[in-house]
């Protein structure tokens, strides 16, 4: 097919169903056509492995595609995701995805023991690997999630909030590097390294941490303006080692919260990005939304990628 303009509006972070998603890798470059995209990438969690799908079908529909990944820190119970860009699956990412498979299994059977003394049911490794498709993709919390899902016949999102999340009874960091070893390891496989849905930082005292998720919408806006310089010192440690970018548009980013980042990327000097964040049909987000025009970064992405 003949190729698209890639100045038009793109999504720079997706997942299949190689970590957290749904569908497979050539199914997210078909729902990237159909929103009329130009260039996107597919970011999974901690895992390269259907890059090769995701741009044969790219190439297929006339798309550009950028490799992507998306590595999973943490610092104690704040979560930071770093979106890799460009990434090549040499010695490092093979050195990586030994030391992720390895604490990924430990998280998950950390997790499962924890949700069993606090449910009460017995739950097994097994039950979670049966949603954990692709086996070359380290397990994900998620998939663990999902098996206590089913037992409990319960929604999804709140299991999580309630249960599983940062500071929550099952919650387990076991395993996870620290935000600014992200940083570095996606440089040492090649690639530039951006600051993930940055409104999603929560710096919070430990016992503000405990009880966000059962905070009002209001209160959970007022817990991130009160502690908003504490993300902002973070993600400043982050720029000091290395960041690229940092990811302004964002499916969960309020008009306020992109402005914000918009200035501090200014400020950094650092290049923009944005992606829907998309996982599954019916989780209230779509491949493409919000609107983002990759205009200013995407010669740099597609350079490093060899996609130009």
């Amino acid at each position: 097919s003949e190729q698209r303009e890639c100045r038009v509006p793109s999504d720079l972070h997706l997942h299949s169903l190689c970590s957290d998603g749904t569908l497979p890798p050539a199914a997210i470059a078909r729902r990237a056509f159909d929103a009329g995209l130009g260039l996107f990438s597919l970011t999974d969690h901690d895992s390269m492995a259907g890059n090769a799908e995701a741009r044969a079908a790219a190439e297929g529909l006339g798309l550009h595609f950028v490799r992507g990944i998306e590595v999973s820190a943490y610092l104690g119970a704040t979560k930071v995701h770093v979106l890799g860009y460009g990434c090549r699956e040499g010695k490092a990412y093979a050195e990586f995805l030994s030391a992720r498979a390895e604490g990924a299994v430990k998280r998950a059977a950390d997790i499962i023991a924890k949700a069993n003394g606090f449910f009460d049911l017995d739950v097994t490794m097994e039950d979670a690997e049966a949603y954990h498709v692709r086996k070359e993709a380290p397990i994900h919390t998620m998939h663990v999630v999902r098996a206590f899902a089913a037992r409990l016949e319960a929604r999804l999102d709140p299991l999580y909030r309630d249960i599983f999340a940062p500071a929550r009874p099952a919650y387990s960091d076991m395993g996870r590097p620290l935000p600014v070893d992200a940083v570095r390891c996606i440089h040492a496989m090649g690639g530039l390294a951006v600051i993930a849905h940055p409104a999603q930082i929560l710096v919070l005292p430990e016992e503000i941490s405990a009880r966000f998720y059962s905070f009002s919408k209001e209160e959970k806006e007022e817990a991130k303006r009160t502690y908003a310089g504490a993300r902002n010192a973070l993600m400043e440690e982050l720029v000091a080692a290395g960041a690229d970018g940092i990811e302004c548009y964002h499916s969960t980013h309020t008009a306020s919260d992109t402005e914000e980042f918009l200035a501090f990327a200014a400020a950094h000097g650092l290049f923009v990005t944005g992606g829907s964040d998309f996982h599954a049909d019916g989780a209230g987000r779509r491949v493409g939304y919000p609107a983002f025009d990759a205009r200013g970064a995407e010669e740099r992405l597609l350079s490093l990628d060899g996609s130009v």
